[in-house]
């Protein structure tokens, strides 16, 4: 009877070439059915019947059909899966795991069938409902054996939706429908596993848009309030194996959903489910279980971290510093949150980072900045600078920023500056007691400054200074140039091969709001341009007295070592600051408002303050002092520009720039040499030292001023570099 099987199967295959296949498909079928009706011992694992193989082989018929039908057709395998809801009995069998391992089987079934099969096949009702409804099966137990088999199923969900977002709205279930929809088709399943309805929907490509009454049930339900968005459930459940594999493809999984652009999947996405809650309570708990105190530099230098890549050895960690798994942990969460919102639709990443915001920034991390703590301040503070380089997207870095500065953007006065208490805390810790807090919060606002956001400067800097009030509104023939025209031992630039080194390919792009070098008269200015900027550069090189410098006594320290570094420093800000609305020239006197009293802003004025004790800090205070205010110098708005390069600027009574600050520290530093015996002598072998290249020995009388000195000329050096290579970019896209 088996070779005559055969032969009665290779006829019809030569007559009719699709009904061996379906008659295979049928028969695979039909042999699980018929287990389940002759079966007396329903405890055997599914391994030991025949049930896997059948499966298989329905798989393999249906992907070959598949293969030798046109593109996009329907094949009478898939047509008979469709019509006789194969999918929704198989669902039945895996929610009761009958026999035992039918659920991994199930599971498996689906998900090779929509990975193997490339036409649309959720649209269907007869796959998307029964595949709703599986869903709903996936991560209700932790650590379960069907794990792997449902974040892959999970998985290929997410992948499809992907592939077409459109499709994401038969996933949004209505929850008043779903109990009595569920019952309606799981008893037709059970009653009549093997036959089909009778009705508009037999026939080839039986899909959702077919049969209107049933898919705008799903879809119009997309819209309202009572959706469940049971995949992002399942996915979250998943999120809390104790298998990091599996963590993390849920976790992918996760990142899928928020990307898809339909806003009815966003606002589910955000309104139903515990994503939110998932992400800033993971957070809150990474962090609240590092050390209360942790080296800063630690910190600062542990190895960048990607989500999902985690990979770590407990004894090696903790060797290297206590926390440091700790530490890791908390930074690869925060760059999977990081990612997320960068990757997910607009109005999603809105509010995700307001709860990141809410949840973890004001409630978790605000108490530990603002404690009085030294030990926990500059531990809290280092952790927030590496929470800034760290994070990237758009929607989280404002949030975090309006966290920190606050959201005001009007011009500051000297009573509001308390306004925003954590504000007014992190500014004044740039100017603390503790050398090392005050370092630490000031690198941490230079990694601000980096930042790609308009708010950091305009609320620190930018909307003190909008009125141009610090300046007086004189003819410009009464603004008299420094000493009387040019210091005696000024630098010809126009000679200089370094500055002619700037060729046309390294100059900047041509943005109009590059040309910001202070205005030019008649005074300064030759045909070519290059007085002013010969007098500003040359203003900035001969503030340090001769006695004071020791530059010159060591070969590679000359001023022009800073103007490659300014060159690409200023190209780099050139790119950020690109798409802001900053005007290419300062904004005219006639229309500034200069009766109001000018106040530089809390955040100068603990700058200039820094600034102006640079004779009596430590070294590396004044290190991170100027790198602040160089930042500051190096970008293009015309204001900021002025005010702190200007060295002709007509201060406004009361009002201080950067180089009249300088100006005062250099009075008080000719005062000081002159009691200090030897001074040059000592000066360079400090220098020496600094630079590794005198070992240290007898200790030196007035190191920290001798440093200060250091630190003020190659500060002044920096600045012309910063002068020139504005005027230079300015200049070379001028018409």
């Amino acid at each position: 009877p088996f070779s005559s099987c055969t032969c009665l199967s290779h006829v019809a295959f030569q007559l009719a070439p699709s009904l061996p296949l379906q008659e295979d498909f049928v028969y695979h079928w039909k042999a699980i059915t018929h287990y389940y009706i002759e079966t007396t011992d329903d405890k055997a694992p599914v391994n030991d019947t025949n049930i896997p193989s059948h499966l298989e082989q329905m798989l393999d018929i249906l992907t070959q059909e598949e293969e030798e039908h046109e593109s996009g057709e329907t094949g009478p395998c898939m047509e008979y899966l469709l019509h006789h809801k194969i999918l929704e009995t198989l669902y039945t069998l895996g929610k009761a795991d009958c026999p035992p391992g039918m659920k991994q089987q199930v599971l498996s079934f689906y998900t090779k069938l929509l990975g193997r099969i490339h036409q649309p096949l959720l649209p269907h009702i007869n796959v998307h409902r029964p595949v709703q409804k599986l869903i709903r099966l996936c991560g209700e137990v932790l650590a379960a054996p069907t794990e792997n088999e449902e974040i892959q199923f999970l998985c290929i969900i997410c992948a499809k939706l992907k592939q077409d977002p459109y499709l994401v709205s038969f996933f949004l279930e209505n929850k008043a429908k779903r109990v009595e929809n569920e019952a309606e088709v799981v008893r037709a399943s059970l009653s009549a596993p093997d036959t089909g309805q009778k009705n508009e929907m037999a026939g080839a490509g039986s899909a959702a848009q077919s049969n209107p009454e049933d898919s705008s049930v799903v879809a119009s339900n997309s819209t309202t309030p009572n959706n469940n968005y049971n995949l992002v459930g399942s996915l979250l459940n998943l999120t809390k194996s104790p298998d990091g594999r599996i963590v993390v493809k849920a976790c992918e999984g996760l990142m899928l959903l928020a990307s898809l652009p339909e806003a009815a999947a966003a606002k589910c996405l955000t309104e139903s489910t515990e994503l939110c809650e998932l992400l800033t309570s993971r957070l809150c708990s990474f962090y609240q279980a590092l050390p209360q105190s942790m080296d800063p530099l630690d910190i600062e230098t542990v190895e960048s971290v990607n989500w999902g890549l985690d990979v770590y050895n407990l004894k090696e960690d903790a060797a290297v510093f206590a926390g440091k798994r700790a530490l890791i942990s908390f930074l690869s969460w925060l760059d999977y949150c990081d990612h997320l919102i960068k990757e997910a639709q607009k109005s999603a990443a809105a509010v995700l980072a307001r709860a990141v915001r809410k949840n973890f920034f004001v409630t978790v991390m605000e108490p530990q900045l603002m404690q009085t703590s030294e030990v926990g301040i500059l531990t809290s503070t280092a952790l927030l600078n590496r929470i800034i380089r760290q994070v990237t997207s758009e929607a989280l870095l404002q949030e975090m920023i309006l966290f920190l500065l606050g959201e005001d953007t009007c011009p500051e006065t000297p009573g509001g500056i308390t306004h925003v208490p954590l504000r007014h805390r992190l500014i004044e810790h740039c100017d603390h007691l503790s050398d090392e807090i005050s370092i630490m919060t000031l690198r941490l606002f230079e990694q601000l400054l980096q930042k790609p956001n308009q708010h950091i400067l305009h609320n620190l800097v930018l909307r003190s200074l909008e009125e141009r009030n610090y300046a007086e509104n004189k003819p410009q023939e009464e603004r008299e140039p420094l000493e009387n025209g040019q210091p005696h031992d000024a630098v010809d630039l126009e000679e200089d091969p370094l500055f002619s080194d700037l060729s046309p390919d390294n100059k900047l792009s041509s943005p109009d709001w590059l040309s910001c070098s202070p205005p030019h008269n008649s005074d300064h200015v030759k045909s070519d341009g290059k007085t002013e900027v010969h007098k500003i550069v040359n203003s900035f090189l001969c503030l340090v007295p001769d006695e004071a410098k020791s530059s010159s006594h060591v070969e590679g320290t000359g001023y022009d070592t800073y103007l490659r570094d300014a060159h690409r420093q200023f190209r780099d800000y050139c790119g950020i600051c690109q798409r802001w609305d900053w005007r290419g020239t300062p904004k005219p006197f006639e229309k500034c408002n200069l009766d109001t009293p000018f106040f530089e802003g809390h955040f100068l004025k603990v700058l200039f303050d820094r600034m102006g004790r640079i004779l009596d800090q430590p070294y590396e205070v004044n290190l991170q002092v100027t790198s602040v205010l160089s930042k500051l110098s190096l970008l293009p708005h015309p204001h900021l520009h002025e005010y702190l390069l200007d060295p002709y600027i007509n201060l406004g009574p009361g009002c201080r720039s950067l180089f009249s600050v300088i100006v005062r520290v250099v009075g008080e530093l000719m005062m000081r040499i002159l009691r200090i015996p030897d001074f040059t002598p000592k000066l360079l072998l400090v220098r020496k030292r600094l630079l590794g290249m005198e070992p240290e020995g007898l200790a030196i009388d007035h190191v920290t001023l001798l440093e200060g000195v250091i630190v003020l000329e190659e500060f002044c050096k920096e600045l012309a570099a910063i002068a020139f290579v504005k005027f230079h970019a300015s200049a070379s896209t001028s018409p």
